[in-house]
């Protein structure tokens, strides 16, 4: 082989995508020793010894016969001119646009990769997040993808999936949307429009982010090639969220190599009801994957301790939230029904007379309870009261406030 472009071209024809026994071979001798190899239909004794010396020895005679023949009619200069002209590049690991996360996978790291698109593939990559979920997405599904596609783009970070319908789409129309890169990974040649409806929809991920493909050009997709097409959307990003997905999912296969990579994984749930968010609850029920329910969650996830951490979710604050303690408890020993004196209301709340005196007082003019002949009660809320500016130091409910007897305890230990 004149080149070493040449030389992976050529094997990438000879072998399947992923084919560990190919990156065994070249890993050890390099791509145009293992072309030679391959053409004088002798592979190095010593590597044949290492290959019988694994758990499941494989059968490198049919092997090497099926790479033989395949190689012999590769024409890998013609490959490499297909793609110049398509607007494609064949990119080599080494090279500066090469993501050196793919060589965690080791002997199936790709031979290479075919990568059409205006963006950098490795510094797209930096800061990236791989969305994936089920082809036949629910509403909910879509939705949830989109607005993931548009708020990890917003926050400065790559979304990284399939390009197939559904959670893929989605996720990558939301991407496109924040004005950020996104990189789709192919089960096809660069040059194939698989599905075809989604032609539009390459055409905007080329001209913002990156397609690419471990397969030739012209190579259509088949069910084994998509399941090991998933290690790469995997290995590319730095976490991974499971967006939607039935019990049987390519996307838990994604899932399955994210964890296998020491990646982060994460789950949207869903309604327990639909079967399309199985999988999700069987990943987060197994304790294989955090909860996510926003962006932020995600980027919280992979990001950098305390420069991507998300913002804490506190509970609304309602006007019964700003009384201080002691008028709290007076208005917690005011009855419902009926009515109660000053007094009782003091030695049920635990307060001196004077101070219940003076938070009956407050509570009376903020509207929170009324006096009756038979003494102090809570105000049945029939309408509703204009937000008092902050600075108030009582504040009428903003809704009916429920029965205390309706109220069941606080349990003993609850979870924030």
């Amino acid at each position: 082989m004149s080149s070493e472009a040449e030389a992976r071209a050529a094997l990438m024809r000879a072998c399947d995508v992923g084919d560990v026994i190919m990156g065994r071979l070249v890993a050890r001798y390099g791509a145009r020793q293992a072309v030679e190899a391959i053409r004088s239909r002798a592979l190095p004794p010593e590597f044949v010894a290492e290959e019988a010396q694994q758990e499941r020895p494989p059968d490198l005679t049919a092997r090497l016969h099926t790479w033989y023949v395949r190689l012999a009619a590769a024409n890998p200069a013609a490959d490499l001119e297909a793609g110049t002209k398509s607007g494609a590049r064949l990119i080599l690991p080494g090279d500066p646009e090469w993501p050196t996360q793919l060589d965690q996978l080791g002997p199936s790291r790709p031979l290479a990769l075919w990568a059409h698109g205006d963006a950098d593939l490795r510094f797209s990559c930096l800061k990236s997040v791989a969305v994936v979920g089920a082809r036949a997405a629910t509403p909910y599904g879509s939705q949830a993808a989109a607005e993931f596609g548009v708020g990890l783009g917003e926050s400065g970070w790559t979304v990284v999936s399939g390009g197939a319908y559904g959670v893929d789409a989605a996720a990558h129309k939301g991407a496109l949307a924040s004005g950020s890169p996104t990189v789709a990974v192919l089960a096809c040649g660069v040059d194939v429009c698989y599905p075809s409806s989604h032609e539009t929809l390459f055409a905007a991920i080329r001209e913002q982010g990156v397609v690419i493909s471990e397969c030739p050009p012209g190579v259509h997709p088949t069910r084994a090639r998509f399941l090991i097409r998933n290690r790469l959307i995997a290995a590319l990003s730095r976490g991974t969220v499971v967006v939607e997905a039935a019990i049987r999912s390519g996307a838990l296969n994604t899932a399955a190599h994210a964890l296998s990579l020491n990646r982060h994984l994460g789950a949207v749930p869903g309604p327990i009801t639909s079967s399309m968010s199985a999988g999700c609850h069987r990943l987060l029920r197994e304790r294989k994957a955090v909860c996510i329910t926003s962006p932020e969650d995600m980027i919280d996830l992979v990001g950098l301790m305390g420069d991507d951490a998300a913002p804490q979710v506190r509970a609304p604050v309602v006007p019964r939230d700003r009384l201080n303690e002691p008028t709290k408890k007076v208005l917690d020993a005011v009855p419902t029904r009926g009515g109660a004196g000053p007094a009782s209301i003091a030695v049920a709340a635990g307060v001196t007379l004077d101070v219940a005196l003076s938070a009956l007082g407050g509570l009376a003019a903020a509207g929170y309870i009324e006096r009756t002949p038979r003494g102090w009660r809570l105000r049945k809320q029939t309408t509703s009261y204009r937000k008092a500016p902050d600075s108030a130091a009582l504040q009428p409910p903003l809704s009916p406030e429920p029965d205390p007897a309706d109220i069941p305890p606080p349990p003993d230990d609850h979870f924030d």
